[in-house]
């Protein structure tokens, strides 16, 4: 069905009709000029994250449903990182002619998992025409007592650096989709180009059956295309979809460990780390030896011809937590698992660098290394 055929607020009725507010700070959702909302004795937290398609994503290798679900886990990390509780969720569209109603309502579908999964409303947003792509923008609303707020400004000299779960694997899920598009579009240019054109015109000439049907075969198996996944499946899983780490804060919390400052991991570890160090007025050193990396992910950098360490720095898209704990909580960390301590805060001075597993050391880069000096 056509947009226009439902124009834009029918469009937002049959996206909207069965979403009803599960949280109690929720006053208002959908349905009014504003929505309403109350948080009378905690601290409000915001994040808004922008979606632009061909730069931050590409529907070659995505679906709406899929899609959704991965901006909506990404904005709700943000909020996860701070040490809080997403709430509510805004969605603003840009729509191209090109989208129908059933793709709008394959990403809501997306959407909603995501939500559900961690009991977070839609309270609203806006849908406007795009000439440029499809566009999204999210806006998330949490909540956190004052007291539990994790800043990335409160990291201490001594504090063990540790992470959660595996660094690098979306990052390759990504290289993997990216090589499987290109040979897509190579089978699909051979078999657009005029040589393969000639060959079915002179077979129409010739009124040769057999001929067309065996060009007609191979053009078949061109629009049948299926991209090889075997062996890599935890990798395209990772980039198609991934999960915002609330489970971990459970974890902290029945441990009994407030981190001293914290953030997701989106754009590489590096980058994440010198965020901590530069807010904190700190320096930090990091193992390459501890830092968790997947057994796919090192298959998949030895096949593509990658350095698995820089994979994991500088990769991206894990959405996994990094945080600093005082060191005093050591062996509280050692019991949890999937997370790993992979370093320690330093004086300022000192810089960032990484300590290779030869024992050198290597400044830290949010794009590689560079050599420490002597």
């Amino acid at each position: 069905m056509e947009i226009k055929d439902l124009g834009k607020f029918g469009l937002i009725e049959r996206l909207t009709k069965n979403i009803v507010p599960q949280n109690a700070s929720t006053q208002q959702g959908i349905g009014d000029d504003a929505a309403v909302l109350n948080y009378s004795n905690k601290e409000v937290l915001v994040t808004s994250k922008m979606f632009m398609e061909g730069v931050q994503f590409d529907l070659t290798y995505i679906d709406m449903e899929h899609l959704a679900y991965k901006v909506a886990m990404a904005t709700m990390s943000n909020i996860f990182a701070m040490n809080g509780q997403p709430r509510q969720l805004i969605v603003s569209l840009g729509l191209g002619k090109r989208f129908k109603v059933e793709d709008i309502e394959l990403f809501y579908a997306g959407l909603n998992k995501a939500c559900a999964k961690w009991n977070v409303d839609i309270i609203g947003g806006d849908t406007k025409s795009s000439y440029t792509g499809f566009a999204i923008n999210l806006t998330c609303i949490g909540e956190a007592s004052k007291e539990d707020i994790i800043y990335r400004s409160g990291a201490n000299e001594t504090d063990l650096i540790c992470i959660t779960g595996d660094l690098g694997s979306a990052y390759m899920g990504l290289q993997i989709l990216e090589r499987e598009k290109s040979v897509y579009y190579q089978q699909v240019e051979e078999y657009n180009n005029e040589e393969y054109n000639n060959k079915v015109r002179e077979a129409q000439r010739n009124n040769d059956q057999a001929r067309l049907k065996a060009l007609q075969k191979e053009r078949a198996a061109i629009d049948d295309f299926q991209p090889d996944f075997a062996g890599k499946e935890y990798l395209i899983d990772r980039q198609l979809k991934p999960e915002a780490r609330g489970d971990v804060l459970q974890q902290l919390r029945q441990a009994g460990i407030h981190p001293t400052s914290m953030i997701d991991v989106s754009d590489g570890l590096a980058s994440e780390l010198k965020h901590i160090c530069q807010q904190s007025h700190c320096g930090c050193r990091v193992y390459e030896k501890n830092i968790p990396i997947d057994y796919q992910t090192a298959v998949t950098c030895e096949e593509f011809n990658m350095n698995l360490t820089t994979a994991a720095l500088n990769g991206g898209e894990d959405y996994e937590l990094l945080f600093t704990v005082p060191i005093g909580d050591h062996e509280k960390i050692d019991k949890l698992e999937n997370i790993k301590q992979i370093g320690y805060i330093t004086k300022e001075s000192l810089g960032n660098y990484i300590i290779t597993r030869d024992g050198n050391e290597f400044e830290l880069q949010a794009q590689g290394w560079s050599v420490k000096e002597n």
